[in-house]
């Protein structure tokens, strides 16, 4: 994926300025700022969900305004944890309409048996295998993120966008999802993915790079140990912060005596 001086502009206020950006197979992107610095809008056209006011963006080789957008659409998998499905499926059936990108099962469509084995594996992968038949209603909010990523991953993805996936998760169903984003990224070797958060603990210890944007323009970006840093992050979101890493995950905290 590559995005070259992509700039958006809505209701004449400008969102994203003369963004770069490149996204190479197997690299792993945290996309990180505060609220209204414009990641989603940057998620947006990187998914193929819109287009840039001005500048090109790449998408898997091709070309936004060049191509065919839902086409290149089953070539990337989102996940977000506000997607609202329309019926109240089964789990299975809520990952196999990740096949034909709708919010319910298409009447008249089947899956084929590879398909339908595919669908299970990804369930099982997930950690939802005793859930597989349980309808979406009573799934809790971890087990629903888990579901998504399964449904995005069915189509044989290239690239994987991430939308806040740990939003109102509690702390155990948040280790969870991102363990299985960890395993998800060691699976699929030459899968990208980018990921959106303003919470640095909501990153997957595999995040290899990083892009920090603030007022929509992009502050610093490059691999993740040299970006997501004590200075970086604390001008990013305008607070003085410590940033630590761990066992290859973050944390930030704030830091009143800077």
């Amino acid at each position: 994926m590559h995005a070259a001086g992509v700039g958006v502009v809505r209701g004449g206020r400008p969102l994203l300025r003369d963004v770069d950006l490149v996204v190479a197979p197997g690299e792993h992107w945290a996309l990180l700022g505060p609220n209204g610095a414009g990641k989603t809008t940057l998620l947006t056209v990187l998914g193929a969900l819109g287009h840039p006011t001005h500048g090109t963006v790449d998408v898997l080789g091709h070309r936004l305004g060049r191509v065919d957008l839902r086409e290149l659409r089953r070539h990337v998998g989102h996940v977000d944890p506000r997607h609202r499905m329309l019926g109240d499926l089964r789990v299975r059936h809520v990952v196999l309409t990740g096949l034909t990108g709708t919010s319910d099962l298409v009447p008249r469509w089947a899956p084929d048996p590879d398909e339908r084995e595919r669908a299970d594996r990804l369930v099982r992968s997930v950690g939802l295998a005793a859930r597989a038949d349980d309808r979406w209603s009573v799934l809790s909010q971890g087990e629903r993120g888990r579901a998504l990523l399964a449904r995005a991953l069915v189509a044989h993805p290239a690239l994987l966008l991430l939308d806040e996936p740990a939003t109102g998760l509690d702390v155990a169903a948040r280790e969870m999802l991102l363990d299985t984003v960890d395993a998800v990224r060691r699976e699929h070797p030459a899968l990208a993915s980018v990921t959106v958060t303003h919470h640095l603990e909501d990153l997957p210890a595999s995040t290899s790079h990083a892009v920090l944007l603030r007022d929509g323009a992009v502050l610093a970006q490059g691999p993740a140990d040299a970006v997501v840093t004590t200075e970086l992050v604390s001008r990013t979101f305008d607070h003085p912060l410590r940033v630590e890493r761990a066992g290859g995950r973050w944390s930030a905290r704030s830091d009143r005596a800077r």
